[in-house]
C-alpha cells in the first residue's frame, strides 16, 4: 500500500513552497521548502531527464504558479512509486511539512489560546432589551440548519448606538462560548479607513495561539487557517463597523456552534441571502428611553434635581445614543446645569445651524450627534477646545498623553492629561486604553469643521506635523532597541544611542511598543504624505523597519512604503537625501516577499540597485545586491544568489574609513559570508559552505560589539549543513554546533531560536539512535515553545514525543 498519497503531496508541496517566499512556517518553513529542493535534485539526479534547451535551467527552481507546484508534486509521487528510497524521503518529508498546512492548527487543547477581545460593556446601555432574545433566536432556532454559522447583522445610521449593542449582548451570552470571544473594529465608515480582510485576520489568528512567523501571505489561506483554528471553538466573534460584504466574508468562521454579530452602517442585504444572516437595524430610541439613557448617566438623584424639560432635550437629542451620552455627561460634571438650560441652548444652536447635504440614512443621526457636540463643545476650556480642533485634523487611530501634547505643543504631559480628560469627561474622546483615546468619526468630523473655521490652516498644518515628528522620534527610539546593530538612514536616528546595559527583554518591549503604534504610525506617514512632509514620510518607514522585519503586517508595509518611496523621490529632487529612495525600494521587495509576489521584489530590487547608483551610495548597493541573493535563496537559485552575495561583498569592499556604511562593513561581511555559506550548501557544496560559515562565526566574533543572536544562527547553520552532508560522524560534528547554537541562544534569551536549535539537536540525536537524548531535547524545545505560546510547535513536539514513548 502506498505510504502517501497524489493528494498529500500537491497539498504540501502547495503549502511549503507558496509559504517559501513569504517566511510563513518560519524556520520549518525554510527547511522544508530547501528540503524540498534537495529532494527534486536527487530525484533527477536519479531519473536525468533529456537535456535542456539551451539557456533553460538545469537546476530545480521554487514553482511560483499553481500549475508548476502541481507538477512538481506529480513528478515527486511518481518518482516515489518507482523508488523505495526517494519513497521514504517524500515519507519522512510530507511528515515535516504536514506540520505547517493549516490543518495542523490546534484549536481547542490544553494550554490553547481563548482570547477575551471583548470591550467593556457600557453600564449606561439602555433599551434594545429584546436584542439578546433575537439573537437567543437566531441561535436556538429550529429553522436554522444543522452546522450553518448563527450570523447576526445590526445594522444602523452612525452613533444609533450599535457597537455598544453588539458589545453588551456579546457579554450577556458570552458563558455560551466558553472557547473565546474576538472583537475587531473594522473601520468601515469609509472605503479609504476600512481595514482590509487581511489586516483583520493577521490579528484574529494572532490572538488564536498563531506566531506571526506562521502566518500565510495571502488572504486565501489566512482565511482558511482562521477557519481551521474556529472550527472546533465555540466563540463569539463581534465585526464591527463593517463596510462591505467583501470585507466580512473571510472573517466568518463555519464553526456552527458560534456566534457571528457583525454592525455597519450599511445594509449588508447579501449576507441575508448567503450565509443566511439575521439582519436586525437599530432605531433611534423613544422618548422614554432617552430619559432612561440620560437617568442612568448623570445619576437617578441628580437628574431629579435639574428641574422639569428632561424629556424635551431627549427630543432634541432625536433618540440618537451618541447624542444622548454627550449630553448626559455634559450634565453630569456641571452640577447646577437644569434641564430647561440644556435645552435652550440645543434650541438656539439648532437655529443657528446651517443643515447640510447628508445621505438620509445619516442625516438625522448626524444632525442630532452634531447639535449637542455644538454645544458641548461651546462650554471647553479654551486650551482643551484647541486640543478637540487640532485633534481632528487628522483622522488618528488612537490618541496618546504624548501625541495630545504635541498637538497643541503643551507645556508637559500633566496639561495633556488633564484636557484629554476634559474632552473624555464630556464624550468628546473615547478612553480606549490606558491614557489612549478615541474619536466617534462623526465627532472627529465636527472638529475638523470647527477647525476649518476657527483656526489657520498653517496653525493646523503645524499641529500635524510636531504630532508627526512626534511618532516619528518614538518610533526611532524603539526600532533602535529592536535591532541595535543595523545601518540606518535619516537625522532622526543622529542624537540616539542604544540604551546602555540593554537586557535580552529590551529589544522585545521595544517591538512591542512599536506593535502598540502601529496604526498611528501608517497614520502618521498618510499625514506626512498628505501635507508634503516628505522628509518625515520616508523616515518614518525606515524607523518601521524592525517592527515590519520582525512581525509582518505586510499589507500596511507595502501601502506605507509605496509612499514612502514616493516621497525619497520627491525629496532627494529637492535637495534632499539621494540615498533614501533605494533603502525604501529595498524594505517595499522585503514587504512583497512577505505577500509572496516574487515579481514585484525583484523589480524593487533592481530599481533599488540603480537608484543607489545614481547615488554612489554604496552601502545600499551592497544592501540591494544582498536582498537580492536572500531572495534567490528562497527561490532555489543556489548559483544566482552566490553571484548576488559576492556583488555585495564587492560593494561593501568600495566603502573607505569615513564614509557611509563604513562602521557596519564588519559585520556586514559577516552576514554575507553566512548567506553564502547557505548558497553553498543549497548546491550541495557542503565542505566549502562549512568552510565559509567558518569564516562568518570568526568574523562575528571579532566585531567590537557581540553579536551573539547572529553567532548562534551561523551555529544552527553548521549544524543543518553536517546533516545535509549525511553519515555519522557528520552528524557528531552537527550535534557539537548544535550544543553551541542552544547555549548561544539561551543566552540571547531568544526563545523560539533556542527551541528550534534544541529541535535540530534532537534530530542529531534520532540519527546517532540516541533516542534518550532525542527525548531530553525535545522536553527542552516544548518548554521554550510553552513560554513563546507557539502553538503549532507545540502540538508537533508533543506529537513527536508520544511517538517515542510509543517505540
Amino acid at each position: 500500500m502506498e505510504p502517501f498519497t497524489m493528494a498529500a503531496v500537491a497539498s504540501a508541496v502547495g503549502t511549503v513552497t507558496s509559504g517559501a517566499l513569504s517566511g510563513a512556517g518560519g524556520e520549518m518553513g525554510r527547511r522544508s521548502s530547501e528540503a524540498l529542493a534537495g529532494l527534486v535534485r536527487r530525484m533527477r539526479r536519479q531519473n536525468p531527464a533529456p537535456a535542456p534547451a539551451p539557456g533553460a535551467d538545469s537546476e530545480p527552481l521554487l514553482p511560483a504558479t499553481e500549475e508548476e507546484r502541481r507538477e512538481l508534486a506529480r513528478q515527486l509521487w511518481e518518482g516515489a512509486r518507482t523508488s523505495p528510497g526517494l519513497a521514504r524521503e517524500v515519507t519522512a518529508w510530507l511528515r515535516e511539512a504536514g506540520w505547517l498546512g493549516s490543518g495542523a492548527v490546534p484549536a481547542v487543547a490544553p494550554g490553547a489560546s481563548r482570547p477575551r477581545m471583548l470591550p467593556p460593556a457600557n453600564a449606561a446601555f439602555t433599551d434594545r432589551e429584546s436584542l439578546p432574545e433575537q439573537i437567543a433566536q437566531v441561535l436556538d432556532g429550529v429553522d436554522r440548519p444543522a452546522g450553518v454559522p448563527a450570523v447576526v447583522v445590526l445594522v444602523g445610521p452612525g452613533g444609533i448606538g450599535k457597537t455598544a449593542a453588539a458589545v453588551h449582548c456579546a457579554h450577556l451570552l458570552k458563558d455560551r462560548f466558553p472557547d473565546g470571544q474576538l472583537y475587531i473594529d473594522l473601520e468601515g465608515q469609509s472605503a479609504t479607513t476600512a481595514l482590509t480582510p487581511s489586516e483583520a485576520l493577521v490579528r484574529f489568528l494572532d490572538r488564536l495561539g498563531v506566531s506571526s512567523g506562521r502566518m500565510p501571505a495571502d488572504e486565501q489561506r489566512l482565511s482558511e487557517l482562521y477557519r481551521d483554528c474556529a472550527a472546533e471553538r465555540r466563540m463569539v466573534v463581534v465585526l464591527d463597523n463593517a463596510h462591505s460584504e467583501r470585507q466580512v466574508a473571510p472573517l466568518l468562521t463555519a464553526a456552527s456552534e458560534s456566534l457571528v454579530i457583525i454592525t455597519s452602517r450599511y445594509r449588508l442585504d447579501r449576507l441575508a441571502a448567503d450565509p443566511g444572516a439575521r439582519v436586525i437595524r437599530l432605531d433611534p430610541l423613544s422618548t422614554a428611553d432617552s430619559v432612561q439613557l440620560l437617568t442612568r448617566i448623570v445619576g437617578h438623584d441628580a437628574m431629579a434635581g435639574r428641574g422639569p424639560g428632561a424629556a424635551a432635550v431627549a427630543e432634541r437629542c432625536g433618540g440618537i445614543p451618541l447624542a444622548l451620552c454627550e449630553t448626559g455627561a455634559r450634565v453630569a460634571v456641571r452640577e447646577h446645569l437644569t434641564w430647561h438650560t440644556v435645552g435652550r441652548q440645543l434650541a438656539e444652536r439648532a437655529h443657528r445651524r446651517e443643515r447640510e447635504a447628508l445621505p438620509m440614512d445619516d442625516r438625522s443621526s448626524r444632525d442630532a450627534v452634531d447639535l449637542t457636540t455644538d454645544v458641548t463643545y461651546g462650554e471647553l476650556s479654551p486650551r482643551a477646545a484647541l486640543l478637540y480642533r487640532m485633534l481632528g485634523v487628522w483622522p488618528w487611530h488612537s490618541v496618546t498623553v504624548g501625541a495630545a501634547r504635541r498637538a497643541v505643543d503643551a507645556t508637559d504631559d500633566d496639561e495633556a492629561r488633564v484636557l484629554l480628560d476634559e474632552l473624555a469627561g464630556v464624550h468628546l474622546l473615547e478612553e480606549v486604553g490606558e491614557e489612549r483615546y478615541r474619536f466617534h468619526d462623526l465627532v472627529r468630523q465636527h472638529a475638523e469643521r470647527r477647525g476649518e473655521t476657527e483656526d489657520r490652516h498653517a496653525d493646523r498644518v503645524a499641529a500635524v506635523r510636531r504630532v508627526v515628528v512626534w511618532h516619528l522620534g518614538c518610533a526611532a527610539a524603539a526600532d533602535l532597541r529592536v535591532i541595535p546593530g543595523r545601518w540606518r538612514l535619516g537625522p532622526a536616528y543622529a542624537r540616539l544611542e542604544p540604551p546602555a546595559g540593554r537586557g535580552p527583554e529590551d529589544g522585545r518591549l521595544a517591538l512591542a511598543e512599536l506593535r502598540a503604534e502601529r496604526e498611528n504610525l501608517a497614520a502618521a506617514v498618510r499625514a506626512a504624505e498628505h501635507h508634503g512632509f516628505d522628509d518625515l514620510a520616508w523616515q518614518l518607514c525606515e524607523a518601521m523597519w524592525g517592527l515590519h522585519l520582525r512581525l509582518g503586517y505586510h499589507e500596511q508595509w507595502v501601502d506605507t512604503h509605496l509612499r514612502g518611496v514616493a516621497a525619497a523621490r520627491r525629496s532627494a529632487a529637492e535637495f534632499g537625501d539621494p540615498r533614501a529612495e533605494g533603502r525604501m525600494l529595498v524594505q517595499l521587495a522585503f514587504a512583497h516577499m512577505g505577500l509572496g509576489r516574487l515579481a514585484e521584489a525583484e523589480q524593487a530590487l533592481l530599481e533599488a540597485a540603480a537608484a543607489d547608483g545614481r547615488a554612489r551610495h554604496h552601502r545600499g548597493q551592497a544592501t540591494a545586491a544582498e536582498a537580492l541573493g536572500l531572495l534567490r535563496l528562497k527561490q532555489w537559485r543556489y548559483p544566482d544568489a552566490q553571484r548576488s552575495l559576492e556583488e555585495a561583498r564587492q560593494a561593501l569592499g568600495r566603502i573607505r574609513p569615513g564614509d557611509d556604511g563604513a562602521p557596519d562593513v564588519p559585520r556586514a561581511l559577516a552576514l554575507l559570508a553566512h548567506h553564502t555559506g547557505r548558497a553553498l550548501r543549497g548546491q550541495g557544496r557542503h565542505v566549502e559552505a562549512v568552510r565559509r560559515l567558518h569564516q562568518a562565526l570568526a568574523d562575528f566574533r571579532a566585531l567590537p560589539e557581540p553579536d551573539l543572536y547572529n553567532e548562534g544562527r551561523v551555529y544552527m547553520s553548521l549544524g543543518e549543513t553536517h546533516l545535509d552532508a549525511g553519515g555519522a560522524d557528520n552528524a557528531e560534528s552537527a550535534r557539537v554546533c548544535l550544543d553551541a547554537a542552544v547555549a548561544t541562544m539561551g543566552r540571547e534569551g531568544a526563545e523560539l531560536q533556542h527551541a528550534d536549535a534544541a529541535e535540530m539537536r534532537a534530530r542529531c540525536a534520532r540519527r546517532l539512535g540516541d533516542l534518550a537524548g532525542e527525548a531530553d531535547d525535545l522536553r527542552m524545545a516544548l518548554g521554550l515553545y510553552e513560554t513563546a505560546g507557539d502553538a503549532l510547535s507545540i502540538a508537533r513536539v508533543r506529537a513527536r514525543l508520544a511517538d517515542l514513548a510509543d517505540a
